[in-house]
């Protein structure tokens, strides 16, 4: 038995998921329910995007997820208020019977995703249940683990992956047939639609299947790693037990990986570009976004390659010494993980040659839209750096393997809109 009053011998061998009653938006009550949706809290580029949301329907969910005061704690309760408020309002209203929720996000590329939320047992990493693939943030951890204790409410599921044996699936699309208990369409083009499976033997028949699967944090760590924390506080069993999980099956429905990008504040690209001389290649680019970012896969293909920008124009990074990279990077680590972009980017250029530090958010922030990376950048005389997105596969062997990859080093997509459905503890 461990400190938490949890017994390793009664761990689930697979995921557990369980069906909770959702708390959603009453449509009636706000202008739209595109309206009071926000991507995920840390894909929200600040303070741009934050005000834009906040100004598009007073009951946007980012005054919940990213509330606004001058210190945490007065943030936190801000935050607590407004979902009680909200409550008594019925702005907020808890679905009459417990749910796992079919939710599916479509575009008109001819993306379709489709995936299950519902609350999942927490599990510790070395159960081999849920595998992260990235370290986490200290601090954002604490910062997340206290909006959770003020509200006493998972306010947007974390994004897992799967890969199923198609039980599940044949439920989830026989769901999707029916009319949804929501559906609309964001800003972003996406569309989004809800049901809910509340039949016994179904839910059944897909707990069943999950028990024998293992999952991969597609995104979410910090939230992870927050539920990990809460966990841990609470004697079990109780509702901190299970965190809310966005679960899909990628066998079915593969994801899209992205990369995040590293906004430098108060660092000049020319003071960037003078530290790597000798070190790696520099080449200036005077093009436009997309052909800089073309150029940059095909740097990767052979090696390892950044591109700088802030100045007006980009700068593309690669080739690095040999020797630099064989004195700056950790010798006990997997190849796969030693030749990463990010481990070469957190390793050698921010830690070795521009010595800052990954974990301060005055000198460095993680952004995943990369034309706003590069626009804050030379908006604030900083350095954008934009990486290659890394394949879904060498993320999956290295989680498998137990090694995380350097923080923020994916971006997987799309991720689902926050604001469509919550969790209350004490329901």
């Amino acid at each position: 038995m461990n400190s938490a009053g949890h017994s390793e011998a009664t761990a689930p061998r697979g995921l557990e998921l369980t069906p909770f009653r959702g708390l959603r938006y009453d449509p009636d009550r706000v202008g739209s329910l595109a309206a009071v949706t926000s991507p995920p809290y840390d894909v929200v580029v600040r303070p741009d995007g934050l005000h834009h949301l906040q100004d598009a329907d007073p009951y946007n969910i980012v005054r919940l997820i990213l509330p606004q005061a001058t210190t945490p704690a007065a943030r936190n309760e801000q935050a607590a208020e407004t979902l009680r408020g909200w409550l008594a309002e019925g702005v907020l209203t808890a679905d009459p019977e417990p749910a796992l929720y079919v939710y599916e996000q479509r575009h008109a590329d001819g993306m379709l995703q489709r995936g299950l939320i519902g609350t999942l047992r927490v599990s510790e990493p070395s159960e081999g249940i849920v595998l992260p693939h990235e370290d986490v943030m200290p601090h954002i951890v604490a910062d997340r683990a206290a909006l959770m204790r003020a509200t006493h409410a998972n306010l947007e599921p974390l994004l897992l992956t799967y890969r199923g044996n198609g039980t599940a699936a044949e439920i989830v699309d026989r769901a999707a047939e029916r009319p949804p208990l929501l559906s609309t369409t964001t800003e972003d083009g996406y569309g989004h639609r809800l049901w809910a499976i509340t039949d016994p033997a179904e839910t059944a028949r897909v707990l069943a299947e999950l028990a024998h699967h293992q999952a991969l944090i597609a995104d979410g760590h910090h939230r992870w790693a927050t539920y990990l924390r809460l966990r841990a506080e609470h004697p079990s069993p109780s509702p901190w037990d299970h965190g809310l999980v966005l679960l899909v099956d990628t066998a079915r429905f593969p994801l899209r990986v992205r990369a995040i990008h590293r906004l430098l504040h108060g660092f000049p690209v020319a003071d960037a570009l003078a530290a790597l001389d000798g070190r790696f290649r520099v080449q200036r680019l005077d093009v436009p976004l997309a052909e800089a970012l073309d150029a940059l896969a095909d740097a990767v293909c052979a090696g390892n390659g950044f591109l700088l920008a802030g100045d007006g124009a980009f700068h593309l990074v690669d080739l690095p010494d040999p020797a630099l990279l064989d004195r700056t990077i950790p010798a006990d680590f997997p190849e796969a993980w030693r030749t990463l972009d990010a481990t070469v980017l957190h390793a050698t250029l921010l830690d070795h040659i521009w010595h800052i530090p990954e974990d301060d958010p005055a000198r460095i922030a993680y952004i995943h839209d990369t034309a706003a990376t590069v626009r804050k950048a030379e908006r604030d005389g900083g350095t954008a750096v934009l990486l290659h997105p890394v394949r879904e596969e060498v993320v999956r062997d290295l989680a498998r393997q137990g090694v995380t990859m350097p923080r923020k080093s994916t971006s997987f997509g799309p991720k689902p809109a926050s604001g469509l459905v919550l969790r209350a503890l004490d329901l």
